[in-house]
């Protein structure tokens, strides 16, 4: 059965797209804890982030390092924290939170609600930064 971020890869399911090459793709999480806070999965449908071959995953952590240096460059925050959680959504996926405190990173915390103008250009803006 295809999972959410399958669909929304296919295009079934809109996204604030940050980039994307041919074996992995980022977007914003539509409930962040913070604003940026970005979703980084790989192409091909795998639940448990440690069943990626080992050139997948480190490709993967190599695409989010990229993602996270212009989410930093672009979101104030003192770092971008990255996370494994996966059990909401079963399909491999690293969460980047740009995080001021460590509390930012709790994912108990209430999810903001961003307008979705704020989000599109926060997807731009961070994406503008992918291009320097």
């Amino acid at each position: 059965m295809a999972t959410i971020f399958s669909k929304i890869l296919q295009g079934e399911i809109p996204c604030y797209k940050i980039a994307e090459d041919d074996r992995y793709f980022a977007f914003l999480d539509i409930r962040p804890l913070t604003k940026g806070h970005t979703l980084v999965i790989p192409k091909t449908e795998i639940d448990y982030i440690f069943d990626l071959e080992d050139e997948q995953l480190s490709g993967m952590v190599l695409f989010a390092k990229r993602i996270a240096n212009a989410i930093h460059a672009e979101i104030p925050c003192v770092k971008v924290g990255m996370c494994v959680i996966g059990l909401e959504v079963p399909h491999a996926h690293i969460h980047l939170v740009p995080m001021n405190q460590m509390s930012d990173m709790n994912f108990s915390n209430a999810k903001l609600e961003l307008d979705p103008r704020v989000m599109e250009q926060t997807a731009a803006a961070i994406r503008a930064r992918l291009a320097v």
